[in-house]
């Protein structure tokens, strides 16, 4: 991708400065905001994919535009998240925001799948096998951690499974570097919210915070400039 080099450098720089100001608790306030450096750059990180997704692609497709929603949707939940230390309520309202984001995400990724359902059974059939495997062993793993959060946990780890899954359902429909890339980021997402439960409901991981969204913000990269390189390659 060395024609996206510039924006590649870019947005690397705005997140290791993002990862270090989190990391030594060093962040100002932003003047005209009112909000600290790292929460601005946080939301500046998402809404400068959905800026570059729009430029590159002129969200020509329903491919397009879903993930183009899905980022607005993480800008939406980003923005919530920050308001959260005044309100309690609005860290349930960030969290319905991504999940809106993980299904604009996974509908986006079923459009490739229609396009050819009937390619790779066998391919289809280990990522089943192996999405139902870890997602019911991570649930029944947080259950007895999770108190009266047993049903919002459960919607969370299945939406994150079906995300996966729709990933990997894109084998052979699509070129490979879209594959990869888009694969990768869905991992990358899940193994992010699956972090952050431990993080919640299990044991605090020192510098959570700040791990969490260096691999959020890195997955949202790679679904992104998927999105940007997808090319279908085989039609119905």
């Amino acid at each position: 991708m060395k024609e996206y080099r510039a924006f590649n450098g870019l947005f690397a720089l705005i997140l290791l400065v993002q990862v270090l100001m989190s990391y030594l608790g060093n962040s100002p306030a932003v003047a005209f905001l009112g909000i600290d450096v790292v929460d601005f750059l946080r939301l500046f990180l998402i809404l400068f994919l959905a800026i570059f997704l729009v430029v590159k692609t002129r969200l020509s497709g329903r491919f397009h535009k879903r993930i183009f929603t899905g980022l607005v949707c993480a800008s939406l939940a980003d923005l919530l998240l920050i308001q959260a230390p005044q309100d309690q309520s609005f860290y349930r309202y960030s969290l319905a925001a991504i999940l809106v984001c993980v299904i604009f995400y996974t509908r986006a990724f079923y459009l490739d799948f229609r396009s050819a359902p009937e390619l790779d059974k066998r391919g289809a059939r280990i990522a089943i096998s192996v999405c139902a495997l870890l997602a019911i062993a991570f649930y029944f793993y947080l259950r007895p951690h999770v108190g009266a959060m047993k049903l919002p946990v459960m919607i969370c780890i299945l939406l994150g499974s079906f995300l996966t899954l729709m990933a990997c359902f894109r084998n052979q429909r699509v070129n490979t570097r879209s594959f990869n890339l888009i694969l990768f980021g869905a991992i990358l997402f899940l193994l992010s919210g699956s972090v952050l439960s431990m993080h919640l409901f299990v044991q605090p991981i020192g510098h959570a915070t700040t791990w969490l969204f260096a691999s959020y913000a890195i997955a949202q990269y790679l679904i992104t400039m998927g999105a940007i390189e997808r090319k279908l390659v085989h039609t119905s």
